[in-house]
């Protein structure tokens, strides 16, 4: 019977858990971090320590509702940047906002007050608000702590505090005071199911089926003889096209290009007007004939009336740039209150900014017959009246983006009405703020071509809604001169107010509380001021977010390293933060702006309730661990849209396991490592090891600072799988199992082992945050004699850097041609393994056939050669042999597998000659026999 050696052998221990369990573990951590305040001493000490800082200032989601998937991934960036710059001793301090005003709390309060919405008295409304909005902070805070994420959270900013909204209400009188400010009636957007404006950043686009009209409008004689003489006589018609039939009635004008050539083209006893470049794609449209009868330049036209459609009332002939010759008929119907374009032009013209449309989205009596009627369902209507009136030419029905709210999701309309705009030409701050653009580090590099052209384009900034919930707009108006009050010292006291009471305080005092006793209009004497009751646009809540926290909280410094959110806030958050930035200071309130995509199903498509296809981060916490959610963010790279789903999460989970079991590995065979310094008695595989470790701490620092965090955890993940699990483990299993526990080469593999799992655990603690800290807690036990680093977390010790004298390309080089003869064997013993000729590969005796470029480079690792690839002995053969296995991917190489010679070593498995001569012993080999007796 055999005798069991296994209390010789320096098995390694097994008390780290070979299950992750995170689900519950996690929260075991949590509790940890929040006792230890692992965060607060994180950057106390590098407060302390270096005047070095590193700002990412959050940019803040809506306290509506629990996260979602997309609210994880942006804090689990945030919090990768947050904890490598704290570990590299940078003061990184991280303030989470929310961002508390505005319509999506608003309509979920009007949502719970059912029929009492339009009832209740505004400041109850904006009670039920704030209570609405604090419910969902605290929900939403432990959703993120819940995620490793750490941060000030119980020193969070909100929107909704008294010294925010004093900070909203001072940074937008700057702009009153720069007189960028002015009220107006232009065409915003408008959505009537929510009855507000909408900025630009608050429109999506989507499909909507439209009906797509060609409409007549009619020249009278006197027109005719002017501008078109060679017509006279003729019935002539100017035609035109659109989407929008319901602007119809708003119509003032018709547009022609200055520089295109218009046709007269006879139809049905009628001549048709249109831009002839046009003609071939309407004689499929609506069958116009080929004929030109008369031409006229667009410029001549100029000045020329024409018959509304179907009002008593004429339609000014204008010219306008933006004519094109891409659809419809080179002719454009002007509506000013009802477009952006069409708005320029009639502040060109002197043309009336006309809307008759409500706030509800219904025709006034102003619209006549059709007062009352909802716009989009006016739309067939319209259609009938003018076929009775015999101006329709055709109809269809064409499926096209259009504009809808963000909110609500439904289609929005150009409406004008009196609203307040910051100007983005005075003062130059377009111009402005363009320039700082190109100060700015955007990540990735096209964020810069995307903000610039956006901005470029941008129309004036509509700050103006008309909601309840938000901080207003605290100007007041003169009755007499209807005149706006900006004295400094009345705006300042309006400040002070607000900073003491909230914004609130406007609606509980009049118009003359805020104004010094016996105070007159300065223009016209007057003495009785009313308030405006609109709100501000809740962008510019949080677009003043530099000035009210950056600037403002002693945890940070202005400006911010960095804002990082998702693509879509290059026209929300970035714009309106530059905007808000520049013109009050100057420059751009932050250095580096990083842009992540949107998350999407496994198949790439958008998550929604009516696909069935969301997956949320409680769901995954729940079945994986946070942990497998933030090596999901790691993992993707997040300049595209991000895909989850199971079989993700599962291969996922798989690679964590691989780099789990590495750890554990790792950590099991250092139990009894005394920490000396054994780097002189390294052999070559370990100074192989330590080298790669150098360069995977050099490309890893690299990824974190370049921001390519998949690299971070691709390169993780193979070093743990390819060059630890696969090779150097599996290499030193030998000598770490079976030589003397206290001898050098055993004490410098330990010491290598030491040295990588170090490193390891600090370089990804960043992302896996837990299992390092888990790790970290092994290693700092008072029981373990592992304990060199004594930081109460990982947190707490500094991020390694590389160690020049380890780093050895040409050594790595030098084993890469190793790795691949190794590679090689491996596959002929699989054969052989495959065809029941061995069991263990211990059980062969390799012999090779070299090509000439390895035959140096064996030599000198002859003696290690067995260890190298797994076997018991190994021999080199200098004739070609007979039987073998040739290499497919080394030319010349050739691979004999026999059984090795003797018996097994009942303690390392070896096989060897030696087996059976030691007469106290004779089941041990001549390697383990010294160690047994010694």
């Amino acid at each position: 019977m055999a005798k069991d050696y296994k209390e010789t052998l320096n098995l390694p221990q097994t008390d780290f858990p070979m299950k992750a369990n995170l689900s519950q573990r996690e929260p075991e951590m949590l509790k940890y971090w929040d006792e230890k305040k692992i965060y607060d001493q994180m950057q106390e000490s590098n407060k302390k320590k270096s005047d070095k800082k590193y700002i990412l200032h959050d940019g803040p989601p809506y306290a509506n509702g629990h996260i979602h998937m997309g609210h994880a991934l942006n804090k689990i960036l945030k919090d990768i940047i947050v904890k490598y710059n704290s570990m590299k001793g940078l003061y990184a301090p991280y303030v989470p906002g929310w961002d508390c005003h505005g319509l999506p709390i608003e309509l979920q309060v009007d949502k719970n007050l059912g029929e009492k919405k339009d009832k209740i008295d505004i400041l109850e409304k904006r009670k039920l608000c704030r209570e609405y909005a604090s419910k969902f902070v605290d929900i939403q805070r432990e959703e993120f702590k819940r995620l490793g994420v750490f941060g000030d959270w119980d020193k969070p900013y909100l929107t909704m505090t008294y010294d925010y909204e004093s900070s909203i209400v001072r940074e937008f009188y700057k702009f009153v005071k720069g007189k960028s400010v002015y009220k107006g009636k232009k065409p915003v957007h408008w959505c009537p199911s929510c009855v507000t404006a909408l900025a630009e950043a608050e429109v999506e686009y989507a499909d909507k089926e439209s009906p797509s009209v060609y409409v007549k409008f009619g020249i009278d004689e006197e027109n005719i003889s002017r501008y078109l003489p060679s017509l006279r006589g003729k019935k002539v018609f100017v035609i035109i096209w659109t989407t929008t039939p319901w602007t119809l009635p708003a119509n003032l004008a018709i547009a022609f290009h200055p520089d295109y050539e218009y046709a007269a083209v006879p139809q049905n006893n009628e001549v048709y007007i249109v831009a002839e470049g046009r003609i071939e794609a309407l004689r499929e449209k609506i069958g116009i004939g080929a004929e030109v009868i008369a031409r006229v330049p667009g410029k001549e036209l100029e000045g020329m009336l024409a018959d509304h459609p179907f009002i008593e009332r004429k339609s000014k002939a204008v010219l306008a740039e933006f004519v094109s010759l891409d659809d419809g008929t080179g002719v454009v119907h002007i509506a000013p209150g009802h477009g952006e374009d069409d708005y320029e032009v009639g502040l060109k013209y002197g043309l009336d900014i006309y809307a008759p449309v409500d706030d509800r989205g219904k025709f006034t009596k102003q619209a006549g017959e059709l007062e009352g009627q909802f716009v989009f369902k006016a739309n067939a209507s319209i259609i009938e009246i003018l076929k009775d009136k015999k101006a329709l030419i055709s109809e269809e029905k064409i499926t096209h983006s259009y504009p809808h709210c963000w909110r609500c999701k439904k289609p929005v309309i150009f409406r004008a009405t009196e609203q307040w705009f910051i100007s983005v030409e005075f003062n130059d701050l377009r111009k402005r703020c363009l320039s700082e653009i190109d100060k700015v580090t955007w990540v990735p590099k096209w964020g810069r071509e995307r903000i610039y052209g956006m901005l470029l384009n941008r129309p004036d900034w509509c700050v103006s809604r008309q909601r309840s919930w938000g901080v207003p707009i605290t100007m007041l108006r003169c009755e007499g001169c209807d005149g706006f009050i900006e004295e400094e010292d009345i705006l300042d006291g309006i400040t002070a107010l607000v900073e003491m009471h909230g914004a609130d305080i406007w609606f509980t005092k009049n118009a003359a509380d805020f104004m010094p006793q016996g105070y007159v209009c300065g223009k016209c004497g007057g003495k009785d001021f009313k308030k405006e009751m609109d709100i501000l646009d809740v962008w510019f809540d949080s677009g003043v977010s530099h000035a009210a926290v950056v600037e403002r909280d002693e945890r940070l410094s202005w400006p911010a390293d960095m804002y990082l959110e998702g693509s879509d806030q290059h026209r929300g958050w970035f714009q309106s933060s530059l905007l808000a930035s520049v013109g009050a200071r100057g420059n751009a309130p932050y250095r580096a702006v990083l842009t992540h995509g949107f998350v999407v199903d496994g198949s790439g498509k958008k998550m929604s309730k009516s696909l069935g296809n969301v997956i949320a981060p409680q769901e995954i916490i729940k079945g994986f661990g946070a942990e497998i959610l933030r090596i999901w963010v790691s993992a993707e790279d997040y300049k595209d849209d991000i895909r989850i789903s199971k079989e993700i999460l599962n291969r996922l989970t798989e690679a964590y396991r691989k780099i789990r079991n590495t750890c554990r590995f790792l950590l099991g065979n250092l139990h009894d490592f005394d920490h000396g310094d054994y780097s002189g008695d390294l052999q070559d595989i370990d100074k192989w090891a330590m080298s790669r470790l150098q360069n995977l701490t050099a490309k890893v620092t690299g990824a974190y600072e370049n921001f390519d965090f998949h690299e971070v955890f691709h390169a993780i993940h193979n070093f743990c799988v390819v060059d630890m699990s696969s090779f150097y483990l599996d290499v030193l299993k030998d000598r770490l199992y079976t030589a003397k526990a206290d001898s050098p080469e055993r004490r410098a593999s330990q010491w290598v082992l030491n040295e990588i799992l170090s490193s390891l655990i600090k370089i990804m603690a960043p992302v896996l945050s837990f299992t390092a800290e888990e790790v970290w807690g092994y290693i700092k036990n008072e029981k373990s004699k592992a304990k060199r680093d004594k930081a109460e977390s990982v947190f707490l010790s500094n991020f390694p850097i590389v160690k020049e004298e380890f780093l050895d390309n040409k050594l790595e080089e030098k084993w890469k041609d190793l790795l691949d003869l190794r590679n090689e064997i491996n596959k002929a013993l699989e054969i052989k393994r495959a065809e029941k000729f061995i069991g263990n590969p211990l059980e062969a005796n390799v012999k090779i056939y070299l090509p000439e470029k390895y035959k140096g480079l064996i030599i000198s690792y002859m003696e290690f050669l067995p260890a190298l690839f797994l076997v018991s002995a190994v021999e080199i053969s200098s004739d070609k042999l007979s039987g073998a296995y040739e290499s497919p991917n080394i030319e010349g190489l050739q691979v004999l597998v026999e059984r090795a010679p003797g018996e097994k070593c009942q303690r390392c498995w070896n096989w060897s000659m030696k087996v059976g001569t030691f007469s106290d012993e004779p089941q041990l080999c001549e390697r383990c026999y010294p160690v047994v007796k010694r």
